[in-house]
């Protein structure tokens, strides 16, 4: 049981919730905060936006190995994944995808009675589950991906405050930028097997350097979006350090990525990327508790 459960979440990559969370409880941190001062939101309210984030990204990620386990199996960077290789049968990651499904939408009752998240729960989760298509048919499946995470920070100020307003909006545009770029960096890999299989991407469409160029842009207008954040909460000395050194970090990433050099993706996908995130979120929240004002 232990080795299924392991292989489970293996398949679903479940350490790369890194990159959505953080900005999922920064976003949550940002709503909480309350002007005369202390917390607004009950635990109840935390538990469910950490419930949530987990199951919605255990559901869409299992229904994306389902969804392209054909494809999977012919290209050689993926064919030893889970259910290609049988590791994981189809019938199993069906059940898994139905039951983190259903614990999605039983996590938005712990909002109650503000309704807005399960009224919200079967949009979102069918936007997800689209998303594993869209390589099909359009090249833009990576800005796909990107507004997928954008809804992370979004949801959950709906989740604490029952609203809308312009910083979760900016956070969560900050975050469709930075998951778009960084998705077009690590669609560089299958460029060659994407074309042969007439999957539709950026790096297929226009070429792995033109590509690499567009990732920055969207990378550089995440910085851009984090510095209007800042101004518009508004944030202090802490948050903008905090945004100068993931500007750093995105110039790494860029560095040690080239049109004739992809041998370290990996390590820029995850590594620095999981850096900015987890980064992003602890000088945010320290900021919220030790304001310094410029």
């Amino acid at each position: 049981m232990s080795a299924r459960v392991r292989d489970l979440f293996e398949m679903i990559k479940f350490s790369h919730t890194v990159f959505a969370l953080p900005f999922a409880l920064f976003g949550a941190a940002l709503a909480a905060k309350l002007p005369e001062g202390g917390l607004r939101g009950r635990a109840r309210d935390w538990i469910g936006i950490l419930l949530a984030m987990a199951t919605a990204r255990a559901a869409a990620m299992a229904f994306n190995r389902i969804v392209d386990r054909a494809i999977d199996a012919e290209n050689p960077r993926t064919a030893t994944r889970h259910l290609p290789t049988g590791r994981v049968s189809l019938a199993t990651a069906s059940i898994f995808t139905t039951v983190a499904s259903i614990g999605f939408f039983a996590s938005t009752l712990l909002f109650l009675p503000n309704r807005l998240p399960l009224y919200l729960a079967a949009p979102v989760l069918a936007w997800l589950f689209m998303y594993s298509y869209t390589k099909r048919f359009t090249s833009l499946a990576h800005f796909w991906l990107g507004a997928s995470l954008m809804a992370a920070p979004i949801a959950a100020w709906i989740a604490l405050r029952g609203d809308i307003a312009a910083p979760p909006v900016l956070l969560g545009l900050a975050v469709f930028c930075w998951v778009s770029g960084f998705d077009i960096i690590y669609a560089c890999q299958d460029v060659d097997f994407d074309r042969s299989k007439g999957l539709r991407s950026v790096p297929a469409r226009i070429g792995v350097s033109r590509a690499l160029r567009l990732a920055a842009g969207c990378h550089a207008a995440m910085i851009a979006l984090l510095i209007a954040l800042g101004r518009t909460y508004p944030l202090g000395a802490i948050y903008l350090f905090g945004v100068a050194a993931i500007a750093i970090l995105l110039v790494h990433e860029h560095a040690i990525v080239a049109p004739d050099d992809l041998s370290r993706v990996n390590y820029a996908f995850f590594h620095v990327n999981a850096a900015i995130s987890v980064g992003l979120l602890v000088v945010g929240i320290a900021d919220l508790a030790w304001p310094i004002k410029i």
